[in-house]
C-alpha cells in the first residue's frame, strides 16, 4: 500500500531556514493529512525531535548554525529509523547528492505532486515512539584537560548533536552531573571517572609484570 495511504497523520518536520518556505510547505502537507512541525536549521531540529519523534523529515541542506548535512548525519546515526528527504536548489535531478544521508532527494521548485510522489516511494517502517526515551545511564567521562584559564575541565560528547563541548569540573570524582550542550541546549547527565593512567593503575601493571618470585615483602 503506498506511504501516504498507510500514514494518515504522520509526523512531518520541515527543516529550512527560509521562513516563506517553512510555511508553504507547511500550510500544503498539513492540508493533504500530514502533522507538521517545522524547523529553522539542524540545531533547531533536534530539539523538535526531543520532544517528538516524527515519522518523515525533510530537510534543506544549506542552512547556518548546523547544515542539513551535518544534521541528516546525526539523525541517521541517532535514529536510522526515521526516514529522511533531503532538498536544494543547488542539485539538480532526483539521485540523493553524494555524502548526504537521505532516504531519497526532492529538488526545490519542482511542486508538490514530486514531492508527493517521492514520499509515495518510501518504504514505511515500524512506527516510532511518540517521544524518545531518557538516557539510561550517564556518560563516564575521564578527566581530560583544562580550559583557558587553567581550571580542570572534561570534554563532553552531545549523545543528542554528537558535537564536543568543554565543560568545567570540581569536587569529587565519580559523582552524578549535568551540564548543558552549548550547541543543542540539550541536558547531558554524566559522572568523572579517574583517568586511566593514573599511578595505582600504574602500580598494579608493575606488580602484574614483576610476577610472584619478584616481590619483596
Amino acid at each position: 500500500m503506498p506511504y501516504i495511504e498507510q500514514t494518515l497523520q504522520a509526523r512531518l518536520l520541515i527543516v529550512d531556514d527560509e521562513p516563506v518556505i517553512r510555511s508553504s510547505m507547511s500550510r500544503v502537507l498539513t492540508e493533504i493529512g500530514f502533522s507538521v512541525r517545522s524547523a529553522e536549521d539542524g540545531l533547531s531540529a533536534l530539539v523538535e525531535i526531543r520532544n517528538e519523534v516524527p515519522d518523515l523529515i525533510l530537510s534543506d541542506l544549506e542552512m547556518p548554525g548546523m547544515s542539513g548535512f551535518e544534521f541528516l548525519s546525526v539523525v541517521r546515526r541517532r535514529l536510522p529509523s526515521i526516514r529522511v528527504i533531503a532538498m536544494s536548489g543547488a542539485f539538480s535531478g532526483d539521485e540523493v547528492p553524494s555524502g548526504v544521508a537521505a532516504d531519497a532527494f526532492y529538488p526545490k521548485g519542482s511542486g508538490v505532486r514530486c514531492l508527493l510522489k517521492i514520499i509515495d516511494g518510501l518504504a514505511w517502517p515500524e512506527r516510532l515512539p511518540a517521544n524518545q526515551p531518557n538516557p539510561s545511564a550517564p556518560l563516564r567521562i575521564q578527566r581530560n584537560g583544562h580550559d583557558g584559564s587553567g581550571e580542570p575541565c572534561v570534554a563532553i560528547a552531545c549523545p543528542d548533536c554528537l558535537r564536543t563541548f568543554q565543560q568545567p569540573v570540581g569536587g569529587s570524582l565519580g559523582v552524578g552531573r549535568e551540564a548543558q550542550c552549548v550547541h543543542c541546549r540539550n541536558t547531558v547527565y554524566y559522572a568523572i571517572m579517574e583517568p586511566v593512567d593514573s599511578a595505582p593503575c600504574r602500580s598494579a601493571r608493575k606488580v602484574k609484570q614483576a610476577g610472584p618470585s619478584q616481590l619483596t615483602c
